[in-house]
């Protein structure tokens, strides 16, 4: 399917990697992994052609189909489902040169085209599209909204689905996690586990990758190696590699030895919940890969609350919302107290209020009703997307720490705040790069140095792991460990929830409620609701001959028209099918297919007719009711 030979990729002066070997067969699902800036997109864009290896090439079979999610998606007047529908570009040759025929009256040419657009199941080709945009998180009302309307993400989430919706050989996908929620990746994680092409993935969510991919590709010390297996198989492997090198064994050593104590102290305190166990279970996980993260440059700890008074914050009979006290609440009825040491993730559709729960919290927003009570000594941790927004583009991370850190590090000593920089990546002059050069990952990590150096008591996270590598991860998971004040965290990565998290709070239908499972659980009352509401909306106003519905519910009028119109369209390619083969049929009428294949379009074309009859009769009443 596709193969490496010698290949040398450079950012400059530098090489990505050199002189590397590899090759992924037809139907591999590849995990595509290394540290930022090690070149996992730039190897991407070398495969899709957009950049020129420096030495040796990639190897692509001649009429494989690739997709990928574009970054950049203009503002277009393009119905949104169109836009994804143009993802496949065999489906719109194909309708292209139907409507051409159709102009020029061709009977013959018809009957092949319709064949061809049979032959790439296109008249389901809607209906397989809207399913997708459902998946990913659109609502049928969506589907004829021009791309403009959409914001940034939710035009990333028309891009992916354009890419799914386009039937390639090869699918690359680089970060496709960042912009979902919860419930959009266990879809997506569905879908591209029953997607039977060739699969290369960038991501930083071991959960996602875990379920998906069977072997890993990693970039690292300017070389590409192989490994069979996925995420979890390929972190074990590299732990004994690395474990073998004996520089690395003291640090190694401390690693596990700290993560093996909070795991017993943890399995001392447990309940027999589900919940419980499952957290026991990860961390005895995180106990045996810790040796596959020893030589990662990131590696910091939360100082000690200096008060942890209890509890940090209640709320009682609250709402929250947006827009003042007689506006609709997002949120009502909210009876909640979190005090130190409760570790409680919110899970729930997008949109269902977990980040306003959270601004709630964070004392962002008042409450509608209802009171918020926060205690004198509450030191609040909050880390939202905002808030990587209020870092000043001109200043430093060191002038960051020095000035918004807290009073720890307000007119510390220059080495206590470099160290405690260095400890999030930003070593050497590093620290001294204005903020405007950063990436996204930089970003957050600078923005939770500063959270960290605060000493907060109640950590309050909104999609903590977004832009961050799976290094940065790993140390965010090991610091959550031993964190003594309370934690709420809102995240699609379910590591990170399995890793931090007690218990779990659902948010939906406008109220908070504690859910009695695990996040196993949770998914399946994902699926369970979601085909629920597919259901729903089936019998509220279903679909005509497999479309999506519009938005808005069809008059019976409006409805026999559509259908008709459908009729109409398919006795028309049966009988430009029937005219090809007539003639076929008279040059070989001994033919037996041919003759079963006449006799199966006499019958549809009778079975047409009848249909097109019985709906124009019923049209015609519905026309004389008005």
């Amino acid at each position: 399917m596709l193969s490496a030979r010698d290949l040398t990729l450079r950012r400059g002066p530098q090489p990505l990697f050199e002189q590397v070997d590899f090759t992924v067969f037809r139907g591999n699902k590849v995990g595509v992994t290394g540290a930022n800036g090690t070149g996992k997109s730039s190897l991407f864009a070398a495969i899709l052609g957009e950049l020129t290896p420096d030495l040796g090439d990639i190897t692509l079979p001649a009429a494989i189909k690739t997709a990928h999610v574009e970054q950049e998606i203009s503002a277009s007047v393009r119905p949104a489902i169109e836009f994804v529908l143009d993802g496949d570009t065999e489906l719109r040759r194909v309708q292209a040169a139907i409507e051409d025929a159709q102009s020029r009256d061709a009977a013959l040419a018809l009957a092949e085209l319709y064949s061809s657009l049979e032959a790439i199941d296109g008249y389901r080709a809607k209906a397989r599209a809207a399913a997708i945009m459902h998946g990913l998180g659109f609502k049928a009302a969506d589907h004829n909204r021009v791309v403009a309307e959409f914001s940034g993400g939710w035009r990333v989430r028309l891009a992916m689905a354009r890419a799914l919706c386009s039937r390639a050989d090869l699918l690359l996908l680089d970060e496709p996690t960042n912009h979902l929620d919860l419930d959009a990746i266990v879809w997506l994680e569905e879908w591209l586990r029953a997607y039977s092409g060739t699969l290369l993935m960038i991501s930083h969510d071991r959960e996602f990758l875990d379920a998906i991919i069977d072997r890993v590709l990693h970039i690292e010390n300017r070389s590409i190696r192989a490994y069979a297996g996925n995420y979890s198989q390929f972190e074990q492997k590299r732990a004994e590699e690395l474990a073998l090198l004996s520089v690395l064994h003291a640090r190694q050593e401390k690693r596990v030895a700290e993560i093996t104590a909070f795991v017993n102290r943890f399995r001392a305190s447990a309940t027999k919940s589900r919940q419980a166990q499952s957290r026991l279970k990860m961390l005895e996980r995180m106990e045996r890969i810790v040796p596959a993260h020893v030589d990662s440059p990131f590696e910091f700890a939360f100082a000690s609350p200096l008060k942890t008074p209890r509890p940090l914050i209640t709320l009682e009979a609250a709402a929250c919302g947006y827009g003042g006290a007689d506006s609709e609440p997002i949120l009502r009825g909210i009876n909640v107290s979190i005090g130190p040491l409760e570790r409680i993730a919110l899970l729930g559709y997008n949109g269902a209020g977990k980040s306003t729960l959270t601004k709630l919290l964070a004392g962002e927003i008042e409450p509608l009703a209802g009171t918020r009570v926060a205690a004198p000594d509450l030191a609040i941790g909050y880390f939202a997307q905002q808030q990587l927004e209020q870092l000043k583009p001109d200043c430093d991370a060191f002038w960051h720490l020095r000035n918004r850190g807290g009073p720890d590090y307000a007119g510390g000593d220059e080495q206590r705040l470099r160290d405690h920089l260095g400890s999030f990546g930003f070593q050497g002059d590093r620290a001294f790069e204005p903020v405007a050069r950063f990436s996204g990952g930089e970003k957050a990590r600078l923005t939770l140095a500063l959270l960290v150096a605060r000493r907060p008591n109640l950590l309050l996270l909104d999609e903590p792991t977004n832009h961050l590598d799976i290094e940065m991860r790993q140390a965010l998971n090991v610091a959550l460990q031993s964190f003594e004040g309370g934690l709420v965290v809102v995240s699609h990565d379910r590591h990170l929830i399995k890793s931090v998290a007690d218990t779990l709070w659902l948010v939906a239908d406008g109220k908070l409620q504690e859910f009695r499972g695990d996040l196993d659980d949770y998914q399946q009352w994902l699926r369970s609701r979601g085909k629920a509401e597919a259901a729903a909306a089936a019998k509220e106003s279903p679909s005509a001959a497999g479309q999506p519905k519009k938005a808005g519910r069809l008059s019976p009028l409006e409805r026999l028209r559509r259908q008709l119109e459908l009729v109409e369209s398919r006795i028309a390619a049966v009988t430009a099918e029937r005219a090809l083969l007539e003639a076929e049929f008279a040059a070989n009428p001994h033919e037996h297919k041919l003759g079963l294949r006449r006799a199966n379009l006499q019958r549809d074309a009778a079975y047409l007719e009848s249909q097109w009859m019985e709906i124009g009769t019923a049209i015609e009443v519905e026309e004389a009711k008005s």
